[in-house]
């Protein structure tokens, strides 16, 4: 059965840094990838065993039906999908060779040089670190036509858009409000300039039992660029979480 080839180039991961981190992740959480070919009408179960120490070559472990493991060998365009943390992962390898893994038959392939990682609103969504919050500079357009730059803590971040703290006495906000030209320093990866609209808005209990308003927000046409950007800072924040729990 062929899969359907979507435009999702917007979530599209080229550093190499970035990819084999994913990748690792992969194979450390055993995840299994599907392999389709000739195509997309075969197609077989695997999973990574090895990423090379040079950060070049990936090693993958052979599927059960010896028929379309030696299909797979002729070939010379594969289209991996797979998934990590809910996230969609989306790669092509051209071809693969066979090579022995630990004593057994397994496929040899590259490291590809561009990756996707689907965040959209099976978009994962990453509450933001609370002891260093970061901040959402918003421009909202006085009565008098002046502009007013108020600084919102950013709840949580996804690849679709933020969730906004916004005191009430300082800015009334209704649902489909825009907002143009705001921007979010992403600490240690780079600083965002987004248009956002307001999809809906709820109250949030605090720990002292104080109430405060979050905006929930879509970005409006989000530019590949930014999308990588707010990748990296998931990628990044994720990653120092898991290193405090280890």
């Amino acid at each position: 059965m062929a899969t359907p080839e979507d435009d999702y180039t917007k979530y599209d991961v080229h550093s190499r840094d970035e990819i084999l981190a994913i990748l690792r992740g992969m194979m450390e959480q055993g995840s299994l990838i599907t392999f389709y070919f000739n195509h997309g009408y075969d197609f077989l179960l695997t999973s990574l065993l090895e990423v090379s120490a040079d950060g070049k070559s990936l090693i993958f472990d052979y599927g059960s039906n010896m028929e379309m493991n030696q299909k797979l060998l002729q070939v010379d365009k594969i289209k991996c999908v797979s998934s990590k943390e809910k996230v969609k992962i989306q790669f092509t390898l051209l071809g693969v060779d066979p090579v022995r893994h630990e004593g057994r038959a397994a496929f040899l392939g590259d490291v590809p040089d561009v990756l996707t990682r689907l965040q959209r609103r099976e978009h994962y969504r990453l509450s933001t670190p609370m002891a260093h919050p970061i901040k959402a500079s918003v421009p909202v357009p006085q009565n008098d036509g002046s502009i007013k730059t108020l600084q919102l803590v950013v709840a949580h971040i996804s690849g679709g858009g933020v969730g906004l703290n916004v005191p009430k006495e300082e800015l009334s906000v209704k649902t489909d409000a825009e907002f143009s030209g705001v921007s979010i320093a992403l600490p240690n990866v780079g600083t965002i300039v987004v248009n956002m609209r307001v999809r809906n808005l709820y109250d949030v209990t605090l720990a002292n039992g104080k109430t405060h308003q979050c905006a929930g927000c879509q970005f409006i046409d989000l530019p590949g660029p930014m999308m990588t950007l707010i990748q990296r800072y998931i990628l990044q924040v994720e990653r120092e979480r898991k290193a405090r729990e280890v």
